[in-house]
């Protein structure tokens, strides 16, 4: 036998080793065109795939369809073993545009074959659209050989017995030879088996039989039953003994780590005790062959437990064997058999090498190859020396080898090459919500992308002494660790540890051999393809090219003709592929790049996502639009499964094969190809499928005996011909680039590539699929294998979500299966339940009380849970509908594995009974039902509509049209094809044409009928006189009598019948009736002739007497309303409707009725005119008016009119009454009694409504200027004369708040402070003043500019200064105007004295109205009274010394920080101050009053002159000239505040002022004062601090300096200041401070100007007076 080299194989080719002479060697080498293999770059492990980059596919290299490169299409070829070739289908461009409805079309033919061909339209060419730049994969190692059944049991099985015997001291490193032939030891072993055992075969003597059997015939020698008999003895014997002692042990270890027994019972059965009461999870009996073998592989272990040192020196140590030299031929592998999925490979990756052995041993398992040249080791170490790591380990692109025998698989859609396990996924779960078909979290064999036999399981927990024990250092047997004196063995095949005397029997073999456990020499029959590199497309064209050519060029024979080596054809490649694939000694390694996730990979066909403007990105043939098609069931799967609904990639090279399978669940399956070489492919149909798997049974039997779902694994194939022979249909067909292969369920199917081509597959679902995948999850749950997704779930969710009855065809009798397999398990789980106890059940008896109280858990709980916590623990079967679950160890199990399945410790009775579990159901028995009904009464829908119909035709000779319309609506509702619906609409259209056309003449509304009508909405006269007419001659009576025959005619029945023969008869009686009433109308009452007339037109018919008939009845109505309405009040406009009516009726004109009312017309005419006459005067009589108003009680008059005139004189009424009173109330004695000022205000300006005032306006007016003069005097006290009447009490509020803080007697004089911002920050020791000093005249907090004064060191404000900030620098020195009387206080307005002040409030009771200022005055006064008292002490000249300076500053300052003046106090002050600390040359003037420091304030005419440089008022332009004013003609008040309508202007808007750009700006500091004071600001005050809150009219001379409110305490301190600003801008203020105080007044007066031009004009005369 021939196997690969376990070193060898250069990074650069693809090497295959076979038969060959010794001095042979295989050509390989690259063709001239391809790139070396060292061009293209190399990438660590961790770098992920996306980030890789290589040189791009040409694609111009590879065979596309329409490509001149491409392989024509053959009709026929003979193929090897005589396979029919499946069906080819070649739909139109029509049959092509639903790809679901041409595969229900060709499904009948195609099941025949399981699987067919579909070669699409010429123009159907999608392009492919990966970018082969960023595209790499990762690939599988294949060898021919091992995929084989037959070969790989003979290679497992030599491997098998040679491991045995090397641990027994024997190497097998020669095959035994007779007659100089290499002896077959699997085929020698076999035969015997076959003939009873060696026993029978020696008793028998059959072992020459077997020599023929073997292909000894002929001249043998005569010892050649001698030779196989010992051959026998000496090889297989001890192994087929030792198997038969320790096979059973090992099959229960691995059915118990599995977690069941491995093939599906006919009937379930579960294991019924735990591990720990039974060696083997199927508990056999205790006599049992397993169980005695068993025993025999562990006997002993316990006592060598208690006395593991006597057990030790009890057992001699023997030197290990020689291994036998042997005389005759030496076998070809004379370095041992070697295991299939050992044997490293000579096909590497683009930058590999040969991975090294896992160890380095001298007589390690080796398989020797024919020995290269020395041409070909040179060449592969100059390849090796690429990529080599320092310690000699090569790299694979970077990546180390991984000398594992186990590992996971690497191409997931978590691992992009990143190195991440499957592990890591979420159960199979990749990064955008897509599961895989695959196994969920199952490991894979040493690389490989299949699943294993099964889940890896933990073992039976064992007790360990030292849990911190690494392999190797814990015995699996006894659980204890190394010690001193005695060494573990450790597996070389599993590394599993053992202690020697825990072996029975005791190992014989020193500790640095090679050992391998019972379980590695009976074998567990895994397999499965290794991992191979990372390629790109380019990379890996070169690599299958390179293999290709360098296989089949020293094969092809020369053609005599061409004189050149004959081209591969398909049957070459078919052929030799089979013949490897056979061959036992000749072993050919390639690789597969197979399952790709195209969810990480890209898909070959364009995405909406990455090509929406690409028509086949839409296409339903694009295989990632087909799996969802409306028509596929998979739409209803609520999550992508990659490689099922998501496509998969498959890139393959020469020889690389896909194995004996059919799709997860029987699905469907497409397969395109995009690009490439032929595939052929190998179908057996889905009817042939149960003969297939016996077939494979019996030819592989040692396979399915350790894994039983060998056919789920992929990796076996079986020749068609033995198929053939067992009865199997096997077909086969060639897809070539540009093609669709459709696989049908439970088809199996197998092939191999000819060559580097590229195919996307994926799997969808037709409704007839649905039988299949019930039979396809059974199976799945009968093998225990991972299903992809919830059968039930999908049935289900379908009934949920698609409501047609094209779905419930195929779903209903799903659901039905459904439901009775679903009942079925829920009664034998009930019946379970109850065998232990018998009682009422809450389960199935919620309502019926019992003794016994059920403590088994129930709920029906329809909520969606994750997919884990519904699966079966035991049989991984999805229980969707209903789950049993284990809350001790939350395991869920399904109703045929509830109770009966170890979830537990608990015994069976008390797992079905207990509380500890819990039966759910996601739906009651009853919404089952119900749901399963819903869809079946749903599917029954067509053939009950079409019974009703059936019935109704038969038992009704004249049918109810009202039942035929309702059978057409319902067959309209029903989405469905009804055969006998389009004959019943025709019949329903012509009985409704009849009805629609007699509704004519039975619907009381004809305007109905001209609603619908296209002729009458046009609304056009010409139109509506021609659909007049025609309506007129469809309402003949005549055409009554032609429906009634033709309804007779159609022979159908509706009420509409039955009412035209009564319209018919009532409209003849109707036609006698009106004669006669029109022959003697006096007889009748208009009653009477009204329902006549509505009896009449009811008919709808064109009666000629209905016409005379309402003229009559419309006179006599006339003649009852006039009659009724004589003697009632009626306006002018209803007696002019009433006479117009009259003449539309034609009443005659002699009629007394409308003689009456012409008259009343003329007379209610006059009255208007005069009563619009009076109204519209200014001078309004009011007796006149109040005549009119008696006398409309008795004409027709408007009611607008008679409103206005009663309007006016109510007015004038209340007005004199409020008047009156409010004169009355201020003649009272009693001066609180005395209305307030502003209620009588309020009251004379509601007068200006009213055209002439009430009697009593004039004396009250009087009053009202007695009390403004009062006001008026107040004004001029404080200054503000020119300002509105109602500026006094604003005024006022600002005084007293301000006089508040200057007269607050617990301010008491201090030593000068520095402000806040001046103070250093206290340290952590200091105590923080809460208490904020105050400074300044004002007696305020700090805010904004502080300025010191130089001399008695006190600091001011210095917007109260009026000095900006810009205006001086902070070294400048500066007097205060306490400490020189000089330095002038800037004031805003005058102050009063205190005694002028109390002088006016004596006034107040001779006024004749309460004012609203009384209250403020008060209390002004009092707070002064109460300072100047408090002053006393302090005035007295006898007392005064210099040490009193301090405190006369002080209070000197707070009085002239007040709004009113203390003279006596103010003079006194001065005078000491100068008189002890002088500072002026001259000692102050006695100061009598405080005026303002404010300039005169320009008027807007005076502001336009300055502009314009024009003195003279009358040169300006005439739009800028003042108007003359004419006032009304009544007395006007003097101020300002008494105009019509009069609105005080609002100050202007604080923010803004003071911007630089203002005009006038500039000229702010020119008109400085001569005395020129220093200023000095504090050290610690910035620009920073500024307050833009602070009015600007308050700064004069240019000074000006705004704060921020965030840092200026003073702004709202100063709230009563802020009343300042208000009557501050109806102040003068100087003309170079106009630009920054009044720009919003100005805009006020604009605005009221274009609102009343002649008004504003006055207000601002008024101003300016």
């Amino acid at each position: 036998m021939v196997v690969p080299p376990s070193t060898g194989g250069s990074s650069s080719t693809t090497t295959m080793t076979q038969p060959a002479p010794a001095n042979s060697t295989p050509q390989a080498s690259l063709p001239k065109n391809a790139t070396p293999i060292a061009a293209y770059p190399t990438y660590a492990a961790h770098i992920p795939f996306s980030a890789r980059r290589a040189p791009p596919l040409d694609m111009a290299t590879v065979e596309r369809r329409g490509h001149p490169m491409a392989v024509r299409e053959t009709h026929k070829r003979i193929r090897p073993h005589g396979l029919q070739d499946a069906p080819t289908f070649r739909p139109t461009d029509d049959e092509f545009r639903d790809p679901m409805e041409y595969i229900r079309k060709i499904a009948p033919e195609g099941r025949k074959y399981g699987i067919c061909k579909i070669i699409p339209p010429e123009g159907w060419t999608p392009g492919f659209a990966i970018d082969t730049e960023k595209f790499h994969f990762r690939t599988r190692r294949q060898e021919l050989n091992s995929v084989e059944g037959g070969t790989r049991t003979n290679l497992n099985y030599l491997d098998q017995l040679h491991k045995f015997h090397k641990q027994h001291g024997m190497n097998l490193n020669r095959f035994p030879s007779v007659d100089k032939k290499p002896l077959d030891l699997y085929r020698l072993k076999k035969a015997v088996e076959t003939r009873g055992g060696f026993e029978k075969v020696c008793k028998l003597k059959k072992w020459a039989e077997i020599g023929r059997d073997l292909g000894y015939s002929g001249k043998i020698m005569s010892s050649l039953s001698t030779s196989l008999k010992n051959s026998y003895q000496k090889w297989l014997h001890p192994y087929e003994e030792y198997l038969r002692v320790a096979k059973p042990g090992v099959q229960q270890q691995l059915e118990f780590e599995y977690g069941g027994p491995f093939t599906p019972p006919a009937a379930h059965s579960p294991m019924k005790r735990s591990y720990s009461q039974q060696a083997s999870p199927m508990g056999p009996p205790e006599n049992s062959a397993p169980t005695q073998a068993s025993a025999a592989l562990h006997a002993g272990v316990n006592q060598l437990e208690e006395r593991p040192e006597e057990r030790l020196h009890s057992v001699p140590y023997e030197e290990p064997q020689q291994p036998i030299i042997s005389s005759g031929f030496t076998a070809v592998n004379t370095g041992g058999f070697t295991p299939v999925n050992l044997t490293p490979s000579s096909f590497q990756a683009v930058s590999t090498s040969s991975p090294l052995p896992k160890r380095d041993k001298s007589d390690s398992v080796s398989a020797i190859a024919p020995r290269p040249t020395a041409e070909c080791l040179h060449s592969a170490k100059a390849a090796e020396a690429q990529s080599i790591l320092p310690n000699g380990v090569p790299l694979i692109n970077g990546q180390s080898p991984n000398p594992l025998k186990r590992a996971f698989s690497h191409d997931n859609p978590h691992s992009d090459g990143s190195g991440k396990d499957a592990e890591n996924t979420n159960d199979g779960v990749d990064e955008n919500g897509r599961r895989s078909k695959r196994l969920k979290k199952a490991p894979t064999v040493v690389g490989s992308h299949m699943s294993m036999l099964r889940p890896t399981v933990p073992r039976p927990p064992v007790p360990r002494y030292n849990i911190s024990g690494r392999t190797g250092e814990m015995c699996d047997a006894c659980g204890k660790t190394d010690d001193d004196k005695v060494a573990i063995l450790v597996c070389d095949g599993c590394e599993t540890s053992y202690h020697w005397y825990c072996l029975d029997p005791a190992a014989e073999i020193p500790a640095n051999q090679d050992w391998h456990c019972p379980r590695c020499l009976v074998g567990t029959g895994e397999f499965g393809f290794e991992e191979g590199g990372i390629y790109s497309l380019k990379q890996f064209q070169e690599k299958a090219q390179l293999f290709k050519d360098s296989y089949f060029a020293p094969r092809m024979p020369y053609d005599p003709v061409l004189n050149i080596k004959r081209q591969v054809t398909e049957d070459d490649v078919e052929r030799e592929f089979w013949r490897l694939v056979e061959s036992i000694t000749e072993t050919v390694e390639v690789e597969y790049g197979a399952d790709i996730h195209s969810t990480t990979h890209g898909s070959g066909f364009p995405t909406i996502e990455r090509s929406p403007l690409d028509t086949y990105s839409t296409d339903p043939w694009n295989l990632n639009i087909l799996p969802l098609h409306p028509e596929s069931l998979f739409r209803h799967i609520k999550s992508d499964i990659s490689g099922m609904t998501v496509p998969w990639l498959y890139v393959g090279m020469c020889f690389s094969t896909f194995c004996w399978h059919n799709e997860d669940h029987y699905s469907y399956s497409a397969n395109y190809q995009h690009f490439g070489s032929t595939k052929t492919w190998y179908g057996i149909p889905g009817a042939d499928a149960e003969r297939f798997e016996e077939a494979m049974r019996q030819a592989v039997p040692e396979l399915f005996e350790t894994q039983p779902d060998l056919l789920f694994q992929l990796v076996t194939l079986l020749p068609p011909d033995q198929l053939k022979k067992a009865g199997v249909n096997v077909y086969a067909l060639d897809q070539r680039a540009g093609q669709f292969v459709i696989t049908f369920p439970q088809a199996y199917h197998a092939g191999f590539n000819h060559g580097f081509n590229f195919n996307e597959a994926v799997n969808f679902a037709p409704h007839d699929w649905e039988p299949f995948g019930e039979a396809g999850a059974e199976r799945l749950q009968a093998f225990r294998k991972q299903p992809c997704f919830s059968h039930d779930e999908l049935l289900m969710t379908a009934a949920n979500r698609d409501t047609t009855i094209k779905t419930a065809k195929w779903l209903a009798p799903a659901l039905q299966r459904l439901r009775q397999r679903e009942m079925r398990q829920r009664t034998e789980l009930l019946t379970r339940h109850k065998e232990y106890v018998d009682h009422h059940c809450s389960i199935d008896e919620p309502n019926v009380e019992s003794n016994f109280h059920c403590e088994l858990g129930f709920e029906v709980d329809e909520r969606d849970v994750p997919e884990n916590d519904y699966q079966c623990t035991y049989c991984k079967a999805y229980s969707y509908l209903s789950r049993f679950r284990c809350h001790t160890t939350s395991k869920v199990m399904c109703l045929l594995h509830a109770g009966v399945y170890d979830c537990c410790d608990a015994a069976e009775e008390l797992r079905l009974t207990s509380a500890s579990h819990s039966l759910i159901h996601r739906y009651s028995d009853g919404a089952l039902e119900t749901a399963v009904q819903k869809v079946t009464d749903r599917a029954r829908m067509p053939e009950a509509w079409q019974e009703k119909l059936d019935k109704i035709l038969e038992n009704e000779p004249k049918p109810p049209l009202k039942v035929l319309r309702s059978l057409v609506g319902e067959g309209e509702r029903i989405p469905y094809d009804l055969p006998g619906l389009s004959d019943l609409k025709a019949f329903v259209n012509k009985c409704n044409a009849w009805v629609e056309e007699a509704t004519n003449f039975i619907t009381r509304k004809q305007q109905n009928r001209r609603k619908n009508d296209r002729v009458w909405r046009k609304n056009t006269s010409a139109k509506i006189t021609e659909q007049e007419e025609r309506d007129k001659e469809l309402r003949k009576i005549e055409n009554i009598h032609k429906l009634l025959a033709a309804a007779e005619e159609i022979s159908f029945d509706c009420p509409e019948i039955t009412t035209l023969t009564e319209r018919s008869e009532n409209i003849a009686e109707f036609q006698r009736d009106a004669r006669a009433a029109l022959q003697s109308p006096g007889l009748q009452s208009t009653q009477e002739f009204e329902e006549l007339v509505e009896r009449g037109k009811g008919f709808n018919v064109e009666i000629p007497e209905i016409e005379k008939l309402d003229q009559v009845v419309q006179q006599m109505k006339w003649t009852d309303k006039a009659r009724e309405l004589r003697g009632q009040f009626q306006t002018l406009e209803d007696v002019a409707e009433l006479i117009t009516r009259a003449g539309e009726i034609a009443i005659p004109e002699h009629s007394d009725l409308l003689l009456y009312y012409k008259e009343q017309q003329l007379q209610g005419e006059l009255w208007e005119a005069k009563a619009k006459e009076l109204i519209s005067v200014e001078s309004v009589h009011y007796q006149q008016l109040e005549a009119l108003s008696t006398q409309a009680g008795s004409l027709p008059v408007s009611k607008e009119t008679l409103a206005a005139v009663d309007a006016i004189l109510a007015k004038q009424r209340e007005a004199h009454r409020q008047i009156q009173d409010m004169y009355d109330k201020s003649r009272n004695a009693d001066f609180r009694t005395r209305p307030k000022y502003k209620a009588v205000r309020d009251v004379l300006d509601g007068l200006s409504e009213l055209n002439s005032k009430p009697t009593g306006t004039i004396d009250l007016e009087k009053e009202i200027k007695r009390h403004e003069d009062w006001m008026r005097k107040g004004k001029k006290l404080f200054g503000k004369a020119n300002a509105p009447l109602h500026i006094l009490q604003v005024h006022m509020n600002y005084v007293a708040e301000h006089n508040r803080f200057c007269f607050d007697l617990q301010d008491k004089p201090r030593l000068p402070v520095e402000p806040a911002s001046r103070e250093q920050t206290p340290v952590d020791s200091q105590e923080v003043d809460t208490q904020r000093e105050v400074f300044c005249m004002c007696r305020q907090p700090e805010a904004g500019l502080m300025i010191e004064c130089e001399l008695c060191h006190e600091w001011y404000h210095g917007k109260c200064l009026k000095i900006a900030r810009g205006k001086f620098k902070e070294d400048d020195k500066y007097t205060c105007p306490i400490c020189d009387w000089r330095v002038k206080i800037p004031r805003d307005a005058a102050r009063p004295k205190l005694e002028e002040l109390q002088d006016w409030q004596q006034e107040i009771t001779t006024l004749p109205f309460q004012p609203e200022e009384e209250d403020t005055l008060r209390d002004i006064i009092d707070n002064g009274a109460k300072f100047k008292d408090f002053m006393k002490p302090y005035t007295n000249p006898m007392i005064s010394t210099s040490q009193e300076v301090a405190t006369q500053r002080f209070y000197l300052r707070k009085i002239e920080g007040a709004e009113i003046l203390l003279s006596d106090e103010t003079n006194f002050f001065r005078r000491e101050l100068h008189k002890w600390a002088p500072v002026a040359p001259i000692p102050p003037p006695m100061l009598d009053v405080s005026l303002s420091t404010r300039k005169p304030r320009p008027t807007k005419q005076q502001k336009e002159m300055s502009r314009l440089g024009i003195t003279n008022p009358d040169d300006l332009p005439q739009h800028l000239r003042t108007k003359q004013h004419n006032f009304p003609k009544q007395r006007k008040s003097s101020d300002a505040n008494s105009s019509k309508g009069h609105h005080p202007l609002q100050p202007a808007p604080r923010r803004g002022r003071g911007r630089s750009d203002t005009p006038n700006s500039a000229s702010m500091g020119s008109s400085r004062e001569a005395h020129t004071h220093g200023h000095r600001l504090p050290a610690a005050m910035t620009s920073a601090q500024t307050d833009s809150s602070y009015p600007a009219g308050r700064q004069s001379q240019g000074h000006h300096h705004m704060l921020s409110p965030q840092h200026n305490p003073y702004s709202i301190a100063h709230s009563a200041r802020d009343m300042d600003h208000v009557f501050a801008e109806f102040t003068t203020d100087p003309i170079e401070d106009l630009g920054l105080r009044n720009e919003a007044a100005e805009a006020l007066e604009d605005r009221r100007r274009d609102e009343d031009e002649e008004h504003s004009n006055r207000l601002v005369d008024e101003f300016l007076r």
